[in-house]
């Protein structure tokens, strides 16, 4: 397991494989993304490994503690995510890891959604309340059903079509180009829903004659088969046959 984790880079380190972690590995697997669980409860995460059915790369240990993230990699991660059951804990996790590496994205859970504050603080890149997205979520089932339904199906449906994100970079072929010359409805048979700014703010449905520009980050509806493809012809203007 050391071997393999040091072979490891640019994965996802779940740090607590509880309920909400659960959740979290199950949408990695889905994505195809690697990651590492970390947790001090090893009956857990042989459960776990059980219900995937498949073996884990892990770390059996406390994340609070330098080592254990350590030997899951975080120097060569590009993320962790935080889902412990206490909000001190998922604290200590985020300024343990953020201590150990200042480049790599902190996502942390928070029970109480007045802690998001002292998450964001200590490091983390962005804080998630499952109790504040519930009860938004549960308003929405009842005002705006067929909204929610819609964006449920696109979620769900990863064996068709997904929402992708694709970093426009400075080497990107499409750099400089507009949408309409870039061509990658055409192309690549995705759609652009909209693209995120360098300053973080979002252009939603944008026109033909966008411009893009190193640094933004395009979101798009396409094919599930056609996401690595995708990201191909961004990186190099060559849509892979």
């Amino acid at each position: 397991m050391t071997r393999l984790l040091d072979s490891m880079s640019d994965h996802i380190i779940v740090v607590g494989v509880g309920s909400t972690g659960h959740h979290i590995v199950e949408e990695l697997e889905q994505s195809q993304t690697t990651f590492v669980v970390v947790d001090n409860d090893a009956s857990r995460i042989e459960r776990l490994a059980h219900e995937l059915g498949r073996e884990l790369m892990y770390v059996h240990g406390d994340a609070t503690v330098d080592h254990v993230l350590e030997d899951a990699g975080i120097a060569r991660a590009r993320g962790v995510i935080a889902a412990l059951r206490e909000d001190k804990d998922n604290l200590f996790v985020t300024i343990t890891a953020r201590a150990l590496s200042e480049t790599v994205r902190i996502v942390a859970k928070a029970v109480e959604f007045e802690n998001e504050t002292k998450l964001l603080r200590a490091g983390a890149n962005s804080v998630v309340a499952p109790a504040y997205i519930g009860g938004h979520r549960m308003a929405s089932e009842m005002v705006r059903p067929s909204v929610v339904q819609f964006l449920d199906n696109i979620v769900r449906d990863r064996e068709h079509r997904g929402i992708e994100e694709v970093l426009i970079t400075a080497d990107s072929p499409l750099s400089g180009k507009t949408l309409a010359e870039a061509a990658i409805r055409s192309k690549a048979d995705a759609l652009v829903i909209a693209v995120r700014y360098l300053d973080g703010h979002h252009e939603y449905n944008p026109g033909p004659q966008q411009v893009l520009r190193a640094g933004m980050v395009l979101i798009l509806l396409c094919k599930t088969e056609d996401m690595a493809r995708l990201h191909t012809f961004v990186k190099t203007g060559e849509m892979p046959g």
